[in-house]
């Protein structure tokens, strides 16, 4: 569960509030979804491209829900120095030895 401001408690009175806060907790939702659902799809053709077998029947059971990489109150900061690739992604990060299986 995406939880912000407030641990996530809907305090306002009115439905209709209510309602815009919770479309928009959907909204973040979905949009870190399908984030993760990009970088899993690059890690997993990576690792593959350097000869990594990872089996299509735990690729299965795979979600993209996690979203303890995701600062969504707090501190950010923006950098000029980060890259990205054609598609507007961050590299992945390679030099980490992959998870045993």
């Amino acid at each position: 569960m995406v939880a912000s401001h407030q641990l996530g408690r809907f305090r306002d009175r009115s439905r209709e509030r209510q309602s815009h806060r919770e479309a928009a907790l959907n909204l973040v939702t979905a949009c870190i979804g399908l984030f993760n659902c990009r970088y899993l799809d690059r890690a997993i053709t990576d690792q593959r491209r350097r000869g990594t077998f990872i089996d299509d029947q735990r690729l299965r059971r795979l979600s993209p829900l996690g979203w303890d990489h995701i600062n969504l109150t707090g501190d950010y900061v923006w950098s000029e120095t980060a890259t990205y690739d054609a598609d507007g992604l961050r590299p992945l990060n390679t030099e980490q030895e992959p998870v045993a299986a």
